[in-house]
């Protein structure tokens, strides 16, 4: 049996090349993952693994089974994938959040489906495909847990060359919170899922790299496993750089203790500056933290911050753009991303603005946080997509990217080498992107010039 595993292209890749190279991507861990859970019994199987946005998939590939990990934006191109190799009478696994939302879309378009985390599906699976009896349906159990003992990522089937780092690691899947527009709680539920620490640290000795990189969406949404994961992380002198919530603001010894782990850098959403749009979106928890002030506690313990912000809520208004790059840039924000409010299907955002009509295109592959797929309250889509441009340019123009490290007081190589090739995104997202606003089926699209003053 030879099996073909496939993380197809997404919105982000396009175009290939600029912002898209080495220097600023991670090797991705699901296939990794999903290779080391091939069963013993078919150890001998031939594995191969795609990463789409990295190279095309071979027009000639050929298996005896493909499996592809699926999120909303790459749908399309994962049932274009799909349909291609089904036609050639190669059967299709789909997997991943957009499966896990639209089952019965997915299967449309696939032999087989996993609904929800795979770690026994998967095997299941294969033993059943091998026998002959593979089902078209599968299904994350009622008890599932990660706690057990499992297979370490068979990081070793992907090429290291293109990326920046294969030190990439997972202690914790989903989230408590259960924020309107994120995709977790609607697809795993508000409970999260922990791993035993003690392998989890076994692996990153046996990877052996000194930077690594959490994908957690929330690192410190169990209090307790955090601090537990943090002590263990001190003794391996090693750099992280992960993901948590503003929470952390109330946790100041967590925080302490987080920096002597080896804490480099935090991912954190913002999302918004006023009360009312948090509160449209469920994330009212961050109207309780001063955001200027934890920036400059998290810079005092030597930590930087690559901060998030949301536009298109319903209380933004058109003010809303220069507000919050003129913050990002006034408390030193290291790395500010400004992204669009994106309803994923089955989020309860998506029912909401459903049932409002005020969904404008089911293009899953618009669905990227950089286009306008919705109609907004307060201004038209088109000051929607101008003005998110707008706060890109701003902070990462010359001025604004001065005063911001100037305020973060850290001229790391790293922090200046991220933040230039951010400034080569921001002042060229009309090239990155394609762009087009869907309007309403009686309305002509939108579409934004390009940098040579094209379509």
């Amino acid at each position: 049996m030879k099996i073909a595993l496939i993380s197809p292209k997404g919105p982000l890749y396009r175009h290939r090349g600029g912002i898209f190279v080495k220097s600023l991507r991670y090797q991705p861990l699901t296939l990794p993952v999903l290779a080391s859970l091939v069963p013993e019994e078919f150890s001998s199987a031939p594995i191969d693994i795609y990463d789409d946005g990295v190279e095309d998939v071979p027009e000639g590939l050929t298996a005896d089974l493909v499996g592809m990990t699926v999120i909303t934006g790459n749908a399309k191109r994962a049932y274009a994938l799909s349909d291609s190799f089904r036609g050639r009478g190669i059967p299709v696994v789909l997997g991943g959040p957009h499966v896990t939302l639209l089952p019965e879309e997915a299967l449309e378009h696939a032999d087989a489906i996993c609904v929800g985390y795979a770690e026994d599906a998967w095997p299941e699976l294969l033993r059943d495909f091998v026998s002959g009896g593979m089902k078209r349906e599968y299904r994350q159990a009622e008890d599932f847990s990660l706690e057990r003992l499992l297979p370490y990522p068979r990081r070793d089937l992907m090429s290291p060359k293109r990326y920046l780092t294969q030190a990439v690691f997972e202690a914790s899947r989903s989230c408590v919170h259960d924020c309107e527009f994120c995709v977790a709680p609607t697809a795993w539920g508000q409970r999260q899922y922990r791993k035993n620490i003690g392998q989890l640290v076994n692996d990153i000795r046996n990877v052996g790299m000194r930077q690594i990189l959490f994908v957690d969406l929330n690192l410190i949404s169990d209090l307790e496993y955090a601090k537990e994961l943090f002590q263990a992380l001190v003794p391996l002198n090693v750099e992280w750089f992960g993901l948590s919530t503003l929470m952390i603001a109330h946790e100041p010894e967590l925080m302490t203790l987080m920096a002597k782990s080896g804490c480099k850098g935090l991912l954190l959403g913002f999302e918004a500056l006023s009360g009312d749009s948090l509160g449209d979106v469920h994330k009212n928890f961050n109207a309780s933290v001063d955001y200027g002030r934890l920036v400059h506690d998290l810079h005092k313990l030597g930590i930087a911050v690559q901060g998030c912000f949301v536009f298109g809520l319903d209380h933004d208004d058109k003010d809303v753009f220069d507000k919050a790059a003129n913050c990002a840039i006034e408390w030193g924000i290291d790395l500010p991303r400004f992204s669009i409010l994106t309803p994923f299907p089955g989020t309860p955002l998506f029912k909401r603005l459903s049932s409002e009509r005020r969904i404008l295109t089911r293009d899953w592959e618009l669905y990227d946080g950089q286009h306008v797929v919705f109609q907004p309250v307060r201004m038209t889509p088109d000051e929607l997509l101008r003005g998110h441009e707008r706060a890109w340019k701003k902070v990462y123009g010359w001025s604004g990217m001065a005063r911001r490290l100037r305020r973060a007081g850290n001229y790391s190589l790293l922090k200046l080498s991220v933040n230039f090739g951010y400034r080569f995104y921001a002042h060229r997202l009309r090239r990155f992107y394609t762009c087009d606003v869907p309007l309403r089926p009686n309305q002509t699209p939108l579409r934004m010039p390009d940098d040579k003053g094209g379509q």
